[in-house]
C-alpha cells in the first residue's frame, strides 16, 4: 500500500465510520458497536503503519488539486505533510480515540442516543486527523471547524440538562468568537506568501537560501493566535473548557487529550516561524501562556468536582506547551502535547470509573467515604500513575516531557534557545518561572484530588456493581504508556528537530523539588483539616445505568448524626443537580478540604475561575442585550410606528371615501352641481384676473 493510500486512509475510516454508524444507528443497532470501534482501531493501525515508514526521516508529501480559487498562484489542494511531528501526533490521537470508543461501549451501554454519540466521536477523529496531516490551510480549516461542531454536539449529548444545553453553545459562541480573526490571518498568511501550503510557508520563512520575509508577521501572527486561543482554551479565551465537563466523560477524554485543544497547540508547532517572526507575537504567547498556567493551576486546587479539576489542570498544561513555543522549541511542545494527551485520557477514563464507582462526582462527598480504592482496584492503580506522570514525578512521562518544556525556558534565558530563534531573555524567565510555580501548584492539586477520592473517612462506599471489563483493560493500556513514554525522551529528538529533550539538572532539581513541596504541605493540610469535619455531605449521584430518585433540597443540611445519604441517579440528571447538601460547591464550607487551607481567601475566587464569566457578562453578554432592547426598542416603536402609520392612513382615506359612497342619487346630484357652481365661479373669477 502506498503512503498516500495510508495517508487518505487515516482519516478516511473514520469518517466513512461515522456515516456508516448514522445510517445504520437505527436499522441495524447491533453493527453500531462494530463500526464505531473498528474504523478507528484500523485507522490507529495505519497510523502506526504510516509513522514507521516515514521513520523520522525527511517529511512526505503528496497534493493533488481540489479547488481553483481563480487566482492560479493560490489554488486549494488536497496536500499532506508527513513529518516526525505529524505522523506521532497522528498515532496519539488514534490510539486515544479508539480507546475512547472502547471505553464508551461500556460506559454508554444503555444510553440510547449511543449511535449518533459513536458517530460524532468518529467524526471528531477523523476531523483532527485531517488537522494532522493536512498540508493546506484551507484544508486544515475544514477539520479546525468540523471538531468545533463535534463538540457542540458531543458536549450537548445530555442535551434534557440545562448544563449542558449552556455547556455546547458557550463551547461553541467562544471557540467561534477566535475563529473569525484565525480565518481572517489564514488569507493575510496566503495573501503575503503567495500559497495556501503550509509547508511552503515555513520553507520560504527558514531557507537560508530565501529571502523572503512576512511584511506584518504581528498581526498575521496576533490573528492567527485568536483562533489558537480559542480553541486550545487559553487565556481568555478558557472558559468554555471546565463547563464542557457537562458532556459524558470519555467526550472530555477525547477532547482534552487527542483533539481540539491539541489543534491548536499542533497548529503553531507547524507555522512556529510566522510566531517567531515577530518579538510581539512570541511576547504575547508566554504571557498568555504564564496566566493561564498560574491561574488554572489555582482553579484546579479549589474544584470540588473531580472533572472539573482536570479540566482545569488541561488549561494549565496546555500553557506549558505554548510556553515551549513561546520560546521556540516545538519539540518540547509537542513531546509534552503527546505525553499529556496520554496520562490526561487515562485520568479521565479512570475518573469516569471512580464516578461510577462512588456514585458522586464530588471530591468532598468521596472523602467521606471509605473503602472506594478497594472497590475500583484497576482505577485506582491506574488513576495513582495518571497522578504521578501529571505531578511530573520522575520517572513517569509528564516528569521528561514537563522539564524538556523548562529546559527550553532556560535555554531562551541564557541566549540559546532551541532552532537558533531570537528570543528574548523575558519571553524565557515569564515562561520558566510560571512553569516552576505551576509545578507547585500541580502536585499540590494533584495530591489532594488523590487524598479526598482514595483516602477518605467514613461509611463504606456503596457498592454500585463491577464495571464492565471493557472499561478496566483501555485504563491499562493507556497506564503503560504513561510509565514508559517519558523514557524515549532521547529518540524523540530524531523524529523533531533534532533538538535535545533531556532534562537539565538546574530545572529538574527545582521542579522536582517543587512538585515534593507541593505534595507535603498539601499532605500536611489534609492531615490537619481530616479531623475538623464529622459532618457528612450529601453525594450527588452519577450512576450510568441506575434509576432516577430526588434529589436533597440544596438548602437542607444533613444531619451530623446521619451517614451521607446517597441517591442513584443518571449522570445527566447529576450533571443538572449537582449541589453539596450545604448549598452550592464553590461557596460550601467544607471544612475537610485541604485546598481551602492552602488557598485561604483566594479559594472563593479560584473555585469560580477568578469571576472570568462575571466579566464576560459585564463586557460582552450585558452589552450586547442591552444593544438587542434597544434595536427591539426601534423597530416596534419607531420602524413599526411608521409602517402603522402608513397603514393608518390609507385606511382613514379608505373609511372617508366610503363614507362619501351613500347610494342615493340625489345627494350625488347635489354633490356634483355644487362641485360645478364652485369651478364655475373659480374659472369666472380667474377670467376677470381676480
Amino acid at each position: 500500500m502506498t503512503t498516500t493510500t495510508l495517508a487518505v486512509l487515516v482519516p478516511l475510516l473514520p469518517f466513512l465510520g461515522a456515516l456508516a454508524g448514522l445510517l445504520l444507528g437505527r436499522r441495524a443497532p447491533g453493527y453500531v458497536r462494530p463500526l464505531a470501534v473498528l474504523p478507528t482501531a484500523v485507522s490507529a493501525v495505519l497510523a502506526v503503519v504510516l509513522a514507521v515508514r516515514q521513520g523520522g526521516e525527511d517529511a512526505l508529501t503528496g497534493a493533488t488539486l481540489l479547488a481553483p480559487t481563480g487566482n492560479t498562484a493560490l489554488p486549494v489542494e488536497l496536500a499532506f505533510h508527513l513529518d516526525g511531528f505529524a505522523v506521532l501526533v497522528a498515532v496519539l490521537v488514534g490510539s486515544v480515540a479508539s480507546g475512547v470508543q472502547l471505553y464508551s461501549t461500556g460506559y454508554l451501554r444503555d444510553d440510547p442516543r449511543y449511535p449518533s454519540y459513536a458517530a460524532l466521536v468518529s467524526l471528531f477523529t477523523s476531523a483532527m486527523l485531517l488537522v494532522v496531516y493536512s498540508d493546506d490551510l484551507i484544508v486544515l480549516l475544514v477539520g479546525w471547524e468540523v471538531m468545533g461542531i463535534c463538540s457542540y454536539f458531543l458536549v450537548g449529548h445530555y442535551w434534557e440538562t440545562a448544563a449542558a444545553r449552556t455547556a455546547s453553545l458557550k463551547a461553541f459562541l467562544v471557540t467561534k468568537l477566535g475563529d473569525v480573526p484565525f480565518v481572517i490571518g489564514i488569507l493575510a498568511l496566503a495573501s503575503e506568501a503567495g500559497t495556501f501550503r503550509i509547508s511552503t510557508v515555513v520553507t520560504r520563512l527558514t531557507s537560508p537560501l530565501a529571502s523572503f520575509e512576512l511584511e506584518h508577521p504581528t498581526v498575521i501572527a496576533l490573528l492567527l493566535l485568536a483562533g489558537v486561543v480559542g480553541k486550545s482554551a487559553q487565556f481568555p479565551l478558557h472558559g468554555w473548557l471546565p463547563d464542557a465537563m457537562a458532556g459524558p466523560t470519555p467526550v472530555s477524554a477525547l477532547i482534552h487529550a487527542a483533539t481540539m485543544v491539541a489543534a491548536g497547540v499542533y497548529f503553531v508547532a507547524r507555522l512556529l516561524p510566522v510566531f517567531t517572526a515577530s518579538t510581539a507575537a512570541l511576547a504575547v504567547l508566554a504571557a498568555l501562556a504564564a496566566v493561564t498556567m498560574t491561574g488554572s493551576a489555582l482553579a484546579a486546587l479549589a474544584q470540588d468536582d473531580i472533572k472539573r479539576v482536570l479540566a482545569w489542570s488541561t488549561v494549565g498544561q496546555l500553557g506549558y506547551m505554548f510556553g515551549a513555543l513561546a520560546v521556540g522549541d516545538r519539540g518540547a511542545a509537542v513531546f509534552h502535547l503527546i505525553s499529556h494527551g496520554v496520562f490526561k485520557a487515562l485520568l479521565f477514563l479512570a475518573a469516569g470509573v471512580v464516578i461510577h464507582a462512588a456514585g458522586t462526582n464530588s471530591l468532598a462527598a468521596m472523602s467521606r467515604m471509605s473503602g472506594l480504592a478497594e472497590r475500583v482496584p484497576d482505577a485506582y492503580w491506574t488513576m495513582t500513575v495518571g497522578l504521578l506522570a501529571l505531578a511530573a514525578v520522575p520517572p513517569f512521562a509528564g516528569f521528561f516531557s514537563k522539564e524538556a518544556v523548562l529546559g527550553a525556558a532556560e535555554h531562551a534565558v541564557t541566549g540559546s534557545a532551541a532552532g537558533g530563534h531570537a528570543v528574548p531573555a523575558a519571553v524565557g524567565w515569564t515562561v520558566l518561572l510560571a512553569g516552576l510555580l505551576t509545578a507547585l501548584l500541580t502536585a499540590a492539586y494533584a495530591a489532594r484530588l488523590w487524598l479526598l477520592a482514595f483516602r477518605g473517612r467514613g461509611d463504606r462506599a456503596p457498592d454500585h456493581g463491577r464495571q464492565p471489563a471493557v472499561m478496566n483493560t483501555v485504563l491499562w493500556a493507556l497506564a503503560g504508556p504513561t510509565v514508559v513514554l517519558g523514557l524515549l525522551h532521547g529518540t524523540l529528538p530524531d523524529w523533531f528537530d533534532g533538538g535535545s529533550l533531556a532534562p537539565t539538572l538546574t530545572t529538574a532539581v527545582l521542579a522536582t523539588g517543587l512538585t515534593a513541596a507541593g505534595v507535603v504541605i498539601t499532605y500536611a493540610a489534609w492531615r490537619h483539616t481530616a479531623a475538623r469535619a464529622p459532618v457528612p455531605l450529601g453525594a450527588v449521584a452519577a450512576h450510568p445505568s441506575a434509576e432516577p430518585a430526588a434529589l436533597p433540597s440544596p438548602g437542607r443540611h444533613p444531619s451530623p448524626r446521619r451517614s451521607a445519604p446517597q441517591f442513584s441517579t443518571s449522570e445527566a440528571e447529576a450533571i443538572a443537580t449537582h449541589r453539596a447538601a450545604y448549598g452550592d460547591i464553590a461557596a460550601a464550607d467544607d471544612p475537610a478540604d485541604p485546598g481551602r487551607v492552602l488557598l485561604g481567601p483566594l479559594h472563593r475566587h479560584a473555585a469560580r475561575g477568578f469571576h472570568l464569566d462575571t466579566v464576560y457578562a459585564a463586557v460582552a453578554v450585558r452589552p450586547a442585550r442591552a444593544a438587542a432592547r434597544l434595536v427591539r426598542f426601534l423597530d416596534r416603536e419607531v420602524v413599526d410606528t411608521y409602517v402603522s402609520g402608513a397603514g393608518g392612513t390609507a385606511r382613514l382615506l379608505g373609511a372617508a371615501v366610503r363614507r362619501a359612497q351613500t347610494g342615493n342619487v340625489q345627494t350625488y346630484l347635489s354633490v356634483l352641481f355644487a362641485a360645478s357652481l364652485v369651478l364655475a365661479v373659480a374659472a369666472a373669477l380667474v377670467a376677470a384676473g381676480a
